[in-house]
Protein backbone atom coordinates (compact mmCIF):
# COMPACT_ATOMS: atom_id res chain seq x y z
CA UNK A 1 0.00 0.00 0.00
CA UNK A 2 1.80 3.26 -0.95
CA UNK A 3 2.22 6.21 2.09
CA UNK A 4 1.95 3.16 4.79
CA UNK A 5 4.82 2.07 7.24
CA UNK A 6 6.56 -0.42 6.99
CA UNK A 7 5.75 -3.61 9.02
CA UNK A 8 8.24 -3.97 12.44
CA UNK A 9 9.11 -7.29 12.90
CA UNK A 10 7.95 -9.56 15.06
CA UNK A 11 10.69 -11.27 18.40
CA UNK A 12 9.20 -14.57 16.43
CA UNK A 13 10.27 -13.49 13.01
CA UNK A 14 14.13 -11.90 14.68
CA UNK A 15 13.92 -15.28 16.12
CA UNK A 16 13.52 -17.23 13.61
CA UNK A 17 16.34 -14.86 11.52
CA UNK A 18 18.91 -15.43 14.10
CA UNK A 19 17.98 -19.35 14.25
CA UNK A 20 18.33 -19.11 10.05
CA UNK A 21 21.19 -17.11 9.99
CA UNK A 22 23.20 -19.63 12.98
CA UNK A 23 22.43 -22.41 10.61
CA UNK A 24 23.85 -20.81 8.09
CA UNK A 25 26.91 -20.11 8.95
CA UNK A 26 27.06 -23.42 10.75
CA UNK A 27 26.47 -24.92 7.56
CA UNK A 28 29.60 -22.60 5.47
CA UNK A 29 32.11 -23.39 8.29
CA UNK A 30 31.49 -27.33 8.08
CA UNK A 31 31.08 -27.80 4.18
CA UNK A 32 32.04 -30.20 3.12
CA UNK A 33 30.25 -32.51 5.77
CA UNK A 34 29.06 -35.37 6.80
CA UNK A 35 26.71 -35.24 9.20
CA UNK A 36 24.21 -32.58 9.31
CA UNK A 37 24.83 -28.97 11.72
CA UNK A 38 22.52 -28.77 14.47
CA UNK A 39 21.40 -24.95 16.53
CA UNK A 40 19.60 -26.79 19.15
CA UNK A 41 21.49 -27.01 22.62
CA UNK A 42 21.93 -30.27 23.58
CA UNK A 43 19.90 -31.72 27.01
CA UNK A 44 21.97 -31.74 30.12
CA UNK A 45 23.73 -34.82 31.50
CA UNK A 46 24.51 -36.11 35.06
CA UNK A 47 28.19 -34.60 34.28
CA UNK A 48 26.90 -31.10 33.80
CA UNK A 49 25.51 -30.76 36.61
CA UNK A 50 28.04 -27.92 37.52
CA UNK A 51 27.74 -25.61 34.65
CA UNK A 52 25.08 -23.13 34.46
CA UNK A 53 23.43 -22.89 31.44
CA UNK A 54 20.73 -20.51 30.20
CA UNK A 55 17.33 -21.96 28.94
Amino acid sequence: MPGSKPKSPTAAEIEKKQLDNALEEGLEETFPGSDPVSVTQPAHSKADHHIKRKD
